[in-house]
């Protein structure tokens, strides 16, 4: 071996004890390794930050914002408040969350799929009084899964097909994963919701989720004029209700509460259901019925002037300007361009109309505020802000509007019309020119430790190649498996790649491994597509641990699972990964 091969062998097998020790953040052991290794020499200076432009980079960037604006237009409801039902048997529910799940993945980031439907996964659960441990796995499993099928669903294709462009001059298209990955991803659905789940050690199917539980409101949405409900008796809205997990308190109507025992009440025009929920369901419902905030001369504050909108929530302190006053008699919506949504309020009722009500000190309250006014308006009040819980306002109004930008942007990038990086940033800058993701939060959507991770990766994997360090690893296998068949030495390179998923970074573990299997090929002589397939679905193919991918990460403490916990499903899993993917890959890229 040449000095800089060893230098660059020993920067990264201490990038890889860094990270299984898990002392430091992944993002800060990566950029400190191509740091260290442009004061080596192993990494030229001109290239140290080519990372951070490298296609990969920009695409896991811009994905994020536009998975974010799928899930602010409304999107993502559309879909599941018409799938999800608690009622269903617990198999049924795993086989429909998990193919929406893998459905979502395939075209939007899988960790941004799994962090959409877990709310939905763990209100479903509570609902149907079962532990939400029984379901988040297998939930977490399938969007890992569903993202194998395109280049977008999860960072090891984008970066693969990043790699063979470089190499071999053509990078992989939108959707020349999908034979492969589809049938993986099916079969391994198949698995979990059949089977699978069933493997679940019974600790984590008897785990409580308390500390997942909102705060549940007291808050009045209004019936549009115009709206199909007018017409209609409050209990024909009980469905609709119970699907979203919100409870029908009753009407206002004229600014008199009118109590809701009365199922046969008739909706009138501007009349506001009284409604009890957490502020996600309290959404969903919103966007379900096409409802508004508040009566048309309210909601003109609130968003005649504002670049966007937010939601937040307060506690009201002893001494807050609101204490012993009402929203309307301080005058939040007309001074602040605010609105008070819902009153949570511990050991109490709220009986009055919500914006009338007297607060007490204790209450929590959930406002809507101008975007970039949040401070402002929390000072003004008095109150103390509530961690932040990533709430955000649907709009529902824009929901096909998202959804065609997105659909053409994947048509014109399929079609090889348009570069992907390119139409993705379109998508992006429809979103914030529409309002559908406020140009404030674009660079919040971020995960900007990944961008990190992978802006120093690259220059590192790219060095390792040109120094022949790749060369001499796909050798060594190559060595070892001596005088077994092409599709048996794929088959290693996949077992290999995937025990390395299942303790590293699944975005480092195919950077190193993608420039491997072609080296791998060329020493074959045979066809390197097959082995870049391979470590794309190895890659991304982590089930035994909860540190090999995200998504397993994000369950861990919601589902009430131990490190050990995920072998179980997982291990029989990988193993039909394997099983079922080899073949498929011999199949639709021979060798």
């Amino acid at each position: 071996m040449t000095q800089d091969q060893i230098i660059l062998f020993a920067l990264f097998i201490a990038v890889f004890g860094l990270l299984l020790w898990g002392r430091f953040r992944y993002d800060l052991v990566a950029f400190g390794a191509l740091m260290l290794g442009v004061v080596l020499g192993v990494v030229p200076t001109e290239a140290a930050f080519s990372g951070f432009g490298h296609p990969a980079t920009l695409i896991v960037a811009l994905v994020l914002v536009v998975s974010a604006g799928l899930v602010r237009s409304g999107a993502v409801y559309l879909i599941t408040r018409t799938l999800v039902d608690s009622s269903r048997a617990l198999g049924a529910h795993i086989a429909i969350m998990g193919g929406v799940g893998g459905v979502l993945s395939a075209f939007m980031n899988n960790v941004a799929a799994l962090a959409l439907l877990m709310p939905v996964d763990i209100q479903t659960a509570r609902k149907a009084g079962r532990a939400p441990g029984l379901t988040l796995m297998p939930l977490s499993f399938a969007t890992i899964l569903g993202g194998m099928a395109t280049l977008i669903g999860t960072p090891p294709n984008i970066i693969i097909a990043s790699i063979r462009a470089e190499s071999l001059g053509e990078s992989f298209r939108m959707f020349d994963f999908a034979p492969v990955g589809g049938i993986t991803a099916l079969v391994g659905l198949a698995f979990v919701a059949l089977v699978g789940w069933r493997l679940i050690p019974q600790a984590a199917a008897s785990t409580s989720d308390s500390a997942m539980d909102d705060a549940a409101y007291v808050a009045e949405l209004t019936v549009p004029a115009d709206a199909k409900q007018v017409g209609q008796r409050l209990d024909q809205l009980a469905d609709e209700a119970e699907k979203a997990g919100v409870v029908i308190l009753g009407l206002v109507r004229g600014g008199e509460r009118l109590q809701g025992k009365r199922r046969d009440m008739v909706i009138e025009p501007l009349d506001a259901l009284v409604l009890q929920a957490t502020p996600q369901a309290l959404d969903e419902f919103r966007a379900a019925l096409s409802l508004r905030f508040a009566e048309p001369k309210r909601e003109k504050y609130l968003f005649d002037e504002s670049e966007g909108v937010s939601k937040i929530e307060v506690v009201v302190p002893q001494d807050a300007r609101i204490a012993g006053s009402s929203a309307r008699a301080v005058g939040l919506n007309w001074r602040r361009r605010s609105i008070l949504l819902g009153i949570s309020r511990k050991g109490g009722t709220v009986e009055g109309q919500v914006r009338r009500e007297r607060i007490r000190a204790g209450d929590i309250l959930l406002l809507l505020v101008p975007e970039g006014e949040e401070a402002e308006v929390v000072e003004w009040l008095g109150c103390l802000p509530l961690a932040e819980r990533g709430l955000s306002v649907t709009q529902d109004s824009k929901t096909w509007l998202a959804i065609g930008m997105f659909g053409a942007a994947v048509a014109a990038a399929s079609f090889g019309l348009i570069y992907l990086p390119v139409a993705l940033g379109l998508v992006v800058v429809g979103y914030v020119l529409t309002r559908i993701v406020p140009i404030s939060e674009v660079y919040t959507h971020i995960e900007w430790p990944v961008v990190v991770l992978l802006g120093s990766m690259i220059p590192l994997g790219s060095a390792l190649e040109t120094s022949g360090g790749t060369e001499l690893i796909a050798g060594a296998l190559v060595g070892l498996t001596e005088g077994l068949p092409a599709w048996a030495i794929l088959t290693v390179l996949m077992v290999v790649t995937m025990t390395l998923s299942d303790v590293l970074n699944n975005t480092a573990t195919a950077i190193v491994a993608a420039p491997v299997g072609i080296r791998m090929a060329q020493s074959l002589d045979v066809n390197p597509d097959p082995f870049l397939m391979a470590v794309a679905v190895a890659a991304s193919c982590a089930f035994l641990t909860p540190i090999g991918h995200k998504n397993n990460t994000l369950i861990l403490g919601p589902g009430g699972y131990r490190f050990g916990d995920y072998w179980r499903m997982g291990l029989p899993l990988e193993i039909l990964v394997v099983a079922v993917s080899v073949p498929a890959i011999l199949v639709f890229w021979p060798l």
